[in-house]
């Protein structure tokens, strides 16, 4: 079994990846081929970087070509989920596994932004305004390069709600398993 797991920044996506693999599930991120190719052209892994780098590589290597790297490394006996899922071509790519579900996690604008400071990322904005700011720029691509939430949310075939704790969370992910029939 294949999941992806997309949505906004701070809705819980990081937690639920790290709640499947508590239950034995292999854990990756898209963001995992940026991170290698910025350790390869040696610059600093930070959020602007990250954000960038997706970009040149979508841009040299096509809009899925994050999914297809790790496509190539992932083995298909074992349950994975794939954290952060931003296009709708990552989408399409990961979707040549027939075992493919997207499940985009969900929390409110003011939770969100609660957590994010509470959370202190590097690269997280620090006000209010900027936070905002990054919102709009990740929910619509200018262009097949850019990341398009609104468009990736729009193929999801779960949604999880992640507003009322980790009881209930963790109960959402049991419920999700159990569904998958795994």
């Amino acid at each position: 079994m294949l999941i992806g797991i997309t949505g906004r920044n701070a809705a819980g996506k990081t937690t639920i990846v790290e709640l499947l693999m508590e239950r034995g599930w292999v854990g990756c991120s898209c963001s995992d081929a940026i991170r290698s190719w910025l350790r390869d052209t040696g610059q600093e892994i930070n959020r602007e970087n990250l954000t960038q780098g997706g970009r040149t590589l979508r841009s040299e290597g096509g809009p899925g070509i994050l999914a297809e790297r790790l496509l190539n490394q992932i083995d298909p006996n074992i349950p994975t989920v794939i954290d952060s899922i931003r296009t709708p071509d990552e989408v399409k790519a990961l979707r040549a596994r027939d075992d493919f579900q997207l499940i985009e996690v969900v929390a409110s604008k003011d939770l969100r932004w609660e957590r994010m400071q509470t959370r202190g990322r590097v690269g997280d904005p620090t006000d209010y305004e900027g936070f905002l700011a990054q919102e709009e720029a990740e929910a619509v691509a200018e262009n097949s390069a850019g990341q398009a939430l609104d468009a990736t949310a729009a193929l999801a075939d779960v949604l999880i709600v992640n507003g009322t704790g980790m009881d209930d969370l963790n109960k959402a992910i049991d419920v999700l398993i159990e569904s998958l029939h795994i």
